[in-house]
């Protein structure tokens, strides 16, 4: 994981489910590349499931830092289920319930999966 002190502008509870894989800064902006961990989705750890790669990434306006412009470009895992060959994604609103992540950034999630 790539430590560089930005990890401590992301809401609370985002490093238990994503990590920092880049930070691009330029003279008027910073981007915070932001992957899922290949962790399974609780719900799911009754099957069989393999990653198979990621959903296109996702780029979204934060809050600005110092009269720059940030953006998070986040990276969604998805798996396969092997037994029934559906694709399965991480439910951001039963994570919200039971962890740390603030259910702002949760439903932030559950929209990008939309695109």
């Amino acid at each position: 994981m790539l430590t560089s002190g930005f990890e401590l502008l992301l809401p609370e509870g985002v490093l238990d489910y994503f990590e920092i894989t880049n930070v691009e800064q330029t003279k008027g902006d910073t981007s915070i590349y932001l992957q899922e961990k290949n962790i399974i989705p609780e719900e799911y750890t009754d099957r069989r499931l393999e990653s198979k790669g990621f959903y296109e990434d996702s780029k979204v306006q934060d809050f600005p830092l110092r009269g720059r412009v940030v953006y998070l470009i986040v990276r969604r895992r998805r798996w396969l289920d092997k037994d029934t060959g559906d694709i399965v994604i991480r439910h951001w609103e039963l994570v919200a319930k039971g962890t740390r992540m603030t259910q702002e950034f949760a439903t932030f999630l559950k929209g990008i999966s939309r695109y």
